[in-house]
């Protein structure tokens, strides 16, 4: 894998009709500046608008994948972006004339050949990888669709596809490293089955389809009436069936239909915005579960990237945020910083630890010859790991306040006393325009001790109150 950036030594058009929209349109990949990505701009729009081609910016996923800010569109973006991720490209801007990316024979080869044709150009920034440590899933039982990432030292992807067909049978296909991409995968065509053509252009999908740019899969021989509505739908009059495919065709690969989807897992994978080292298995992966895959992929990242801007220092094992990391994220100080530190940290769940001593300041006079933790600080401290918990919520957590605003349910099981460590676990049940609501229960030796529903406000700082 390339350890620097790269982008393309000059631009390279390509014309041709969309897959689905039917619409002719022109798309024309340029170079770009180090840690510019992948952008789209939409050239034929009065404002021109730019749209990354990264995974918060998918609207749409059937039969491809769309991406768009606001009213502006491009569909089928995923070909065009396994090329450039096969090739190991990281910086690009693609300017296109039309709402779709053109199909033009179905796979990435096109796009692939038209890239090298005006070379690639090795960049002075090193890539920033998406490193997975630690093993990701994402499954849909009642479709049998299940993906998994496990560590390793690269990047390398098996997909099995099984569609119940007496044609395809249970397909594999493995990608063993990036390099093998243009030669064992790009020229893989997209693929559809007979039985879907109709579903699929009552839908309004496939207006550009045809058999030059699609391979039809067709398990059941069609009447005499079928062929001519066939022939009508692709302004052909020899079409015909051998061998379980339109017009006699010829498959690239044995397993072609599993190598596209591969294929399309690659350009979907790409909207993470960084190449990323890991091993992926996928069972019957479609554009849907791609993304939705993609997505736990990005909560872990955008996480480790949180831990990794707080934590700047290593810390002790079983500990995410020591207290110097947590000093920076609240605005707590002592005497009224209480929690010790965070050691688990998920998308809507968290654990820290508040160490209780006999030199607490609240211990002077609560009560005298009977130390007891009061049950209101308890609760403070618990809403202060909460707030921790809300910087996977918020864009920069410098630039807000927390306030809470109710307590419900609160339940004291237990006294706290000098020498106990209070463990807090809470759960993120609800965010929505600013106001979010968690649960919180409090341990000592796993015993429960307080409990309690939390609902806080996030409220933006005055500019003088961020400076």
């Amino acid at each position: 894998m390339y350890e620097k950036q790269h982008t393309l030594k000059a631009e390279v058009s390509f014309e041709g009709v969309g897959l689905h929209t039917g619409e002719t349109s022109k798309v024309t990949f340029k170079p770009a500046p180090e840690n510019h990505g992948f952008i789209f701009k939409r050239i034929d729009l009065n404002e021109q608008p730019l749209i990354p081609a990264k995974i918060d910016y998918v609207t749409e996923l059937e039969r491809g994948t769309t991406i768009a800010i606001h009213e502006a569109k491009v569909h089928t973006v995923e070909h065009s972006l396994a090329a450039l991720a096969g090739l190991q490209l990281d910086n690009v801007l693609i300017e296109i004339e039309g709402s779709e990316v053109p199909i033009l024979d179905g796979s990435s080869i096109e796009f692939i050949n038209g890239f090298k044709s005006v070379g690639i150009e090795e960049q002075k920034s090193n890539r920033e990888f998406y490193v997975i440590d630690e093993p990701v899933h994402y499954n849909e039982p009642s479709k049998q669709i299940d993906i998994a990432a496990f560590p390793f030292d690269g990047f390398r992807l098996t997909v099995m596809v099984d569609y119940n067909s007496n044609v395809l049978g249970i397909q594999h296909a493995t990608l063993v490293q990036i390099e093998d991409f243009e030669k064992e995968f790009a020229s893989s065509r997209t693929f559809c089955f007979f039985h879907e053509l109709e579903g699929l252009l009552k839908a309004g999908l496939i207006k550009g389809g045809d058999l030059n740019n699609a391979i039809v899969i067709v398990d059941k021989m069609p009447n005499p009436e079928q062929f001519d509505q066939l022939s009508k739908l692709f302004g052909k009059k020899d079409v015909q069936v051998k061998e379980g495919y339109l017009n006699n065709l010829e498959l690239r690969f044995k397993n072609e239909p599993a190598r596209h989807k591969l294929l399309d897992m690659v350009g979907d994978l790409s909207l993470l915005g960084n190449p990323i080292k890991a091993q992926i298995l996928a069972a019957r992966p479609g554009h849907a579960a791609n993304i939705a895959f993609a997505k736990n992929l990005n909560k872990l990242i955008k996480q480790k990237k949180l831990i990794k801007k707080y934590q700047k220092n290593p810390s002790q094992q079983n500990v995410v945020f020591d207290i110097n990391a947590i000093q920076k994220i609240l605005p707590h100080r002592y005497p009224f910083l209480l929690v010790d530190k965070i050691t688990e940290f998920r998308e809507n769940y968290i654990e820290g630890v508040k160490n209780v001593t006999i030199n607490e300041p609240f211990f002077v006079g609560h009560f005298e010859g009977n130390p007891i933790m009061p049950g209101v600080l308890q609760l403070e401290a618990m809403a202060q790991v909460g707030g921790v918990l809300l910087l996977n919520s918020v864009e920069n957590p410098n630039d807000v306040w927390v306030y809470f605003l109710a307590i419900d349910n609160a339940r004291f099981r237990k006294p706290v006393i000098p020498g106990d460590q209070l463990v807090f676990k809470l759960e993120l049940v609800a965010f929505k325009r600013g106001i979010c609501k968690m649960t919180g229960k409090a341990f000592v030796n796993d015993v429960l001790v307080s409990e309690a529903d939390l609902t806080a406000s996030l409220v933006p700082k005055k500019k003088n109150e961020t400076e």
